[in-house]
């Protein structure tokens, strides 16, 4: 019977701890559930479907989980998961019919880069040069796909021809339209052909298809204007003559009419502007009665017909001789030669 006051006294202690422990029972049971999420597509609050299904394709394609066990994988499973590639790998184990075109046959310039120590660039110029056959078919023609266990021949040519870049200079007839840089590899073509190789060109080479390929004018002539023309396969040498800071001298026979004024000499040599520009320093001396020598260090075109009328002189011929070290020397026009060893740009 003396417990029964200390009960009534522990009573309002016992509903205070019941009242505030309730909530936090209630919070830790929260947040130990764990929460499940609608399929994707489905909105959370109302339950409505943001676009159609797609279709169900047993044959190829999983079906999805149940909307209940979306978000509840756990991570060791989600890494277990099969990469994309498999269901089509497994299609392929099971004997079904592989995906995708039938394989090619591989390129000619492919295989004979295997059998010879060369690079496809070097394969694709001995294949055009007509070094290479098939079972005893010479084939020439760039990109043919061959059977890979076709028999292929290389001529020891080929295995003793080493790849060099070229370059070649041609002299251009006046009157004669040389070709625009847009026009490419075809009007170059056009220039320079086997027949129209000099005859007196020491240098060991001998006209080869290949040598047109990649082949580069650096530099030009206008129509009315003859000379010396340089076409290579060099990215730096094309640079260097052709480029806006070019600095290799170019040396112009000009003949001339009309009277000469008093100082127009020196005024062709440092005295004269173009359209409000001073122009560089030029070597100008006569050849003859009618011929001026011109070496410019660059020029625009028109430039030496408009320095001439400046003082005085009307131009009727130009002639392009040298560029840098390099001269046209005896060669015909119309006609081209490969640069020497001795040569430089």
């Amino acid at each position: 019977m003396s417990t029964a006051p200390q009960d009534r006294e522990d009573r309002p202690g016992r509903a205070l701890r019941e009242k505030f422990s309730a909530p936090a029972a209630a919070d830790r049971a929260r947040k130990s559930s764990k929460k499940i999420h609608p399929p994707r597509g489905i909105a959370r609050s109302t339950g409505a479907r943001a676009f159609r299904p797609a279709p169900e394709n047993t044959d190829s394609e999983p079906s999805l989980p149940p909307a209940g066990t979306y978000g509840t994988a756990s991570p060791s499973e989600a890494r277990r998961a099969p990469p994309p590639s498999a269901p089509a790998a497994a299609a392929t184990a099971t004997g079904s019919p592989p995906r995708g075109l039938a394989k090619e046959s591989p390129r000619l310039s492919k295989l004979v880069s295997e059998l010879a120590p060369c690079s496809r660039r070097e394969a694709d110029e001995w294949i055009e040069n007509g070094w290479v056959s098939v079972d005893g078919v010479v084939i020439n023609r760039l990109g043919a796909r061959v059977n890979p266990k076709a028999k292929i021949m290389i001529k020891e040519v080929a295995r003793a021809r080493s790849t060099e870049s070229v370059s070649i200079v041609f002299n251009k007839p006046r009157d004669f339209p040389g070709p625009a840089a847009e026009e490419g590899r075809e009007a170059i073509a056009a220039l320079i052909r086997a027949d129209n190789h000099w005859a007196e060109d020491n240098t060991p080479l001998s006209f080869q298809p290949t040598h047109l390929r990649g082949l580069a004018q650096a530099g030009r002539l206008e129509t009315e204007e003859g000379g010396m023309l340089a076409f290579t396969q060099e990215g730096s040498v094309a640079r260097r003559l052709s480029g806006g800071d070019s600095r290799l001298e170019k040396e112009y026979h000009v003949r001339v009419e009309g009277e000469l004024a008093a100082d127009g000499l020196d005024l062709l040599r440092h005295g004269l502007a173009l359209d409000n520009v001073k122009l560089p320093r030029a070597q100008v001396s006569w050849l003859s009665d009618q011929q001026m020598r011109f070496v410019l260090p660059d020029g625009k075109k028109g430039q030496i017909q408009r320095m001439c009328e400046l003082v005085g002189l009307q131009v009727t011929d130009i002639k392009r001789v040298r560029i840098g070290s390099v001269s046209l020397g005896k060669l015909p026009p119309g006609q081209w030669r490969y640069l020497r060893a001795d040569e430089r740009f």
